[in-house]
């Protein structure tokens, strides 16, 4: 028990719980305000998001002790339950703030296109993995997992969440090149989502707002240029370590989804450039033993799984980060860990559980191919070499 405790990527557990951590007293701190004027207590937001934290625990220690190469097998089963999530969202959705993104359940609301974004990575590690003789062939190898993203991206933009729809394309196609499928592949794809997206944003009013607001908010300060303005305001407040926790200004209906999508501004305001750097160096740990962790791993659909997941998270993080900044346009993608949301921190430390059982099987690969070299030493000197580099 002791050995396979010291077998678990620590490093990596200690820093998302510690960001995570981070997150729940930013919750409280940027929710209060809102929490009191709508219903009358300061703690309502806290205690679901609290809720939410147990459960994710809950689902962290599972998934930490599951082996990921089950996920094959699953794989397509848990395609089969996002569609019908999805389709769940289309048909008895609850609608908010004009979205209909969230479906109820015994009275527990969840966002299903956060599970979907964790399926969908699951889903391509597991086929392209599976087609290594023929992801040179457009048509036979790259192509068809691709019909399963095309249908899962049309149900989560009738929400509308584009951005979510967006992301789902992004990880999908560096699942894609990783798999090793050819660069005029990749371009024709490439050059295909990028036309379709902005197509999709010239298509809406406020998605074509967002662009303009985003090259200059402070000409349209009254309307949709004032999110961004309030977000600068909070970042320019805080300067180097904050007004202090609980002291900002912008959180008093100032500045719109303070509490989820911008809760980083917040977090500048009040922590300062030292609450913000500590936010960057998690994810940058999380993204560096992410990586490692795949580029560990001796199994294909692990390493697509870990690299997947990765850079899931970072993409979300820049994002999310980018449009509090105002160096990207506003998508409404919350920051993993840390945003208001019960299923996206549910379902980021269900990914972040998933990397440590990544990390744990590679220990365990490690440790056979030592045991297995040092009963035959010498009859595989060069494979010997070879298991000792990561």
């Amino acid at each position: 028990m002791v050995e396979r405790l010291k077998s678990f990527d620590w490093v990596l557990i200690v820093t998302v719980f510690a960001l995570s951590v981070f997150g729940l007293i930013m919750v409280y701190s940027a929710s209060y305000p809102l929490s009191i004027d709508l219903f009358d207590s300061s703690t309502y937001y806290i205690i679901r998001q609290l809720i939410y934290f147990g459960l994710g625990i809950l689902v962290f220690a599972v998934l930490m002790n599951f082996r990921y190469h089950y996920y094959k097998t699953l794989s397509p089963y848990i395609i089969v339950v996002s569609v019908i999530l999805l389709l769940l969202v289309v048909f008895i959705g609850v609608s908010e703030n004009e979205a209909t993104r969230w479906i109820n359940i015994g009275g527990i609301s969840m966002q299903p296109s956060e599970l979907v974004k964790l399926g969908v990575i699951i889903y391509l590690a597991q086929v392209y993995s599976q087609k290594q003789k023929y992801i040179d062939r457009f048509a036979t190898g790259v192509a068809p997992p691709l019909i399963v993203v095309v249908a899962l991206f049309t149900l989560i933009l009738l929400q509308p969440d584009l951005g979510t729809a967006v992301m789902i394309l992004l990880v999908g196609g560096v699942i894609v090149f990783l798999s090793g499928a050819r660069f005029r592949h990749l371009a024709f794809l490439g050059t295909l989502s990028a036309a379709v997206v902005l197509f999709l944003v010239m298509q809406a009013d406020y998605r074509m707002n967002r662009i303009i607001a985003f090259r200059d908010p402070f000409a349209y300060d009254d309307s949709f240029g004032l999110q961004l303005i309030q977000s600068y305001i909070s970042i320019a407040n805080g300067g180097l370590t904050g007004t202090g926790f609980g002291q900002s200004v912008q959180k008093l209906g100032y500045l719109p989804e303070a509490h989820t999508d911008f809760i980083l501004a917040i977090i500048a305001e009040e922590t300062g450039w030292i609450g913000v750097g500590f936010v960057i160096l998690c994810f940058l740990v999380i993204g560096f033993r992410g990586l490692m962790i795949g580029a560990r791993c001796k199994h294909l659909f692990g390493s697509l799984l870990a690299y997947g997941i990765v850079f899931q998270l970072m993409f979300q993080f820049i994002f999310n980060a980018g449009a509090v900044s105002g160096l990207l346009p506003i998508t409404g993608i919350p920051l993993p860990f840390v945003s208001y949301g019960g299923t996206s921190l549910i379902v980021s430390l269900a990914s972040a559980a998933i990397l440590v059982n990544i990390s744990l099987q590679n220990q365990k690969d490690y440790k056979r191919g030592q045991a297995k070299e040092e009963s035959n030493p010498k009859d595989e000197p060069n494979q010997q070499k070879e298991s000792l580099v990561f």
